[in-house]
C-alpha cells in the first residue's frame, strides 16, 4: 500500500458561542435585582451609556400583550433608542432636615429617608448588657456571648472553647449566660428548643414537673402520641390539654420579633389582569426594566477629538457597539420573558379563572415547541421570575407540574392540583371519619384521578400533613 500527501478543500458548518451570547444567554436567568447590578457595573464601565427614568414609553408600550395572542406578533417590532441631547442632570445634594426654608416650592421631604431604622436584636441585648451590674470581666463574657447570639434568638457556641479563647473559667462563662437567659424577650440565649421554652415558662412561674417532663419529651408531641404523654407526665386529658394550651403560647424563636435587615419582598416581573373584551392582559413590570439611553451627543463630541487618535477612538467605538448590544440584549430579554408568560397563561387559562384544582399538567417542552424556543431557555426565563396575578404572586415554574393519568381516560391531571384537593379533603374530616391513604386514593378515583397509594403519602407528607392516626388523635384531643 503507497501512501501520497494531498490538499484537499472541505466547507463545514459549526456552532461557536461567543462571548456575547453567553453574556445574553446570563442576562435571561439573572433575577431583575441581580440585572439592575448588572447594568449598573455596565454604566460605570461605559461611558456611553446612561440610565434613564422608566416612564413607559416606547419599550413599554411594546412590552405588553394578551393571552389571546401569544407570540406577540406585530407587537415585536424593532424600537428605536432615545438619545440624550443635553448634559446630564446633577444629582441633588442632600440637606438636613432643619434647613425646610430650602426645599423648592411643590417638593415635600420624603420623610421615610430620615426615620429611625429598626431595633436588632443584637442593639436591644446590647442596650440591657450596658444597663447590668457586671464586672468588667463579666462584661467582656456577656458581649463575647451576645457576638454568637443567632437572629432567631438562639445561641449557638461551645462554652468550653469560649472559656479558653478568653482566658475564664467555664463556670464564669455559664454563670454570666444564666442571667443573659432573664433578657427580654424571654427565651433568648437558649442552646435548644427545649431549653428556650423552659426559660419563657420559668418567667411564667409555669415550670412544674409534669409540664417539664413535657418539655423533654418534644418528640412525642412532634409526633402527636398524646397517650404515650399522658403517661410520661403523669396527667390526664385535660391537664394534657391545658399544658398544650400553655406550649402553644410560647415563642420558639424569640428573636424573630426583631427585624435583622432590610425588609424583602418580591418584585413580579410580570402582571396578569382581566382584559375588558375577554381573555387576560400581560404586561411587564416597569420596575423591572433597566431603560438605557445611548448619549449621542457626547459619542459625536468625544470622536471629533480622538479622531486622530486611532487607540482612543477603537476604545470609543468598542464602547459603542457593547453598548448597543446590551440594549439589545436587554430588549429581546424582556419580549422573552413576555413570550414565555404569554404562553403560560394561554395554557393555564382554567387556572386563572377557576383556581388550582383547575391547573393542568404542563413541561418545558410544551411551551418550548409553542414559541419556538428551546428548553434551556424557558428553564432560565422562569427560573427566580414571577408572576403577579388576581389569584396571588407565582413563580413562573410553579405552573410546571407534572401529569397524573385519568382513571376514566380523559385529560391528565396536574400534580399540584391533586395536592390541592387531598389537603382539602383532609381540613374537612371529622374526628370519626379520618381518611387513610387508601380511602383518599379510592376518593380521587371516583372524581377521574388514578392515582398510587404511595403518591398520596408522598404528597401529604410534603404538605406535612399527619398520617391517619395521628390526626385521629389530635381531633379526639382538641374535640
Amino acid at each position: 500500500m503507497r501512501f501520497s500527501a494531498s490538499q484537499l478543500q472541505r466547507q463545514k458548518q459549526s456552532l461557536s458561542i461567543t462571548p456575547q451570547l453567553i453574556e445574553s444567554i446570563r442576562l435571561l436567568q439573572l433575577t431583575h435585582a441581580e440585572l439592575r447590578q448588572f447594568v449598573e457595573q455596565e454604566i460605570e464601565k461605559n461611558p456611553l451609556l446612561e440610565l434613564a427614568p422608566n416612564d413607559g414609553g416606547a419599550l413599554g408600550d411594546v412590552l405588553s400583550t394578551s393571552a389571546e395572542d401569544p407570540h406577540i406578533g406585530a407587537r415585536e417590532n424593532d424600537v428605536d433608542e432615545p438619545t440624550r441631547t443635553g448634559a446630564p442632570e446633577q444629582p441633588m445634594q442632600w440637606k438636613s432636615t432643619r434647613d425646610t426654608t430650602s426645599i423648592p416650592p411643590g417638593q415635600s421631604l420624603a420623610l421615610g429617608e430620615f426615620t429611625a431604622s429598626a431595633e436588632t436584636l443584637h442593639d436591644h441585648v446590647a442596650r440591657q448588657i450596658a444597663l447590668t451590674a457586671y464586672t468588667p470581666q463579666e462584661r467582656l463574657i456577656a458581649r463575647a456571648l451576645s457576638d454568637h447570639l443567632e437572629d432567631t434568638g438562639y445561641l449557638q457556641v461551645d462554652l468550653l472553647e469560649l472559656a479558653g479563647s478568653l482566658n475564664v473559667r467555664e463556670a464564669d462563662v455559664e454563670r454570666v449566660l444564666r442571667t443573659l437567659q432573664l433578657f427580654d424577650p424571654p427565651g433568648i440565649f437558649a442552646r435548644t428548643l427545649s431549653e428556650c421554652l423552659e426559660i419563657q415558662l420559668r418567667q411564667r412561674d409555669r415550670f412544674d414537673p409534669a409540664i417539664a417532663t413535657l418539655v423533654a419529651n418534644l418528640e412525642m408531641l412532634a409526633q402527636r402520641d398524646f397517650q404515650a404523654l399522658k403517661r410520661h407526665c403523669g396527667v390526664g386529658e385535660d391537664d394534657l390539654l391545658d399544658m398544650l394550651h400553655e406550649i402553644r403560647a410560647l415563642d420558639p424563636k424569640p428573636g424573630n420579633r426583631f427585624q435583622s435587615g432590610g425588609p424583602e419582598s418580591i418584585i413580579p416581573d410580570v402582571w396578569v389582569q382581566p382584559s375588558p373584551g375577554g381573555g387576560w392582559q400581560i404586561e411587564l413590570e416597569p420596575d423591572t426594566l433597566p431603560k438605557l439611553l445611548i448619549n449621542q451627543t457626547y459619542f459625536a463630541e468625544v470622536s471629533r477629538v480622538t479622531a486622530h487618535n486611532s487607540k482612543d477612538q477603537a476604545f470609543l467605538n468598542d464602547c459603542f457597539q457593547n453598548a448597543n448590544w446590551l440594549i439589545r440584549s436587554l430588549d429581546q430579554r424582556a419580549k422573552t420573558i413576555l413570550k414565555v408568560a404569554a404562553e403560560i397563561v394561554r395554557q393555564q387559562d382554567a387556572f386563572f379563572e377557576h383556581g388550582i384544582a383547575h391547573l393542568r399538567p404542563l413541561n418545558l417542552r410544551t411551551v418550548a415547541d409553542a414559541i419556538n424556543m428551546h428548553e434551556s431557555t424557558i428553564s432560565r426565563v422562569t427560573s427566580h421570575k414571577y408572576m403577579l396575578t388576581p389569584r396571588g404572586v407565582f413563580e413562573l415554574k410553579y405552573f410546571f407540574t407534572v401529569a397524573i393519568a385519568s382513571s376514566q381516560g380523559g385529560d391528565a391531571h396536574s400534580a399540584e392540583a391533586v395536592r390541592h384537593r387531598i389537603k382539602a379533603m383532609v381540613a374537612v374530616e371529622s374526628p370519626d371519619d379520618v381518611l387513610s391513604d387508601d380511602d383518599i386514593v379510592v376518593r380521587l378515583k371516583e372524581t377521574g384521578i388514578d392515582i398510587a397509594r404511595r403518591t398520596v403519602a408522598k404528597y401529604r407528607e410534603a404538605m406535612n400533613i399527619p398520617s391517619s392516626v395521628q390526626r385521629r388523635r389530635e381531633k379526639r384531643l382538641w374535640a
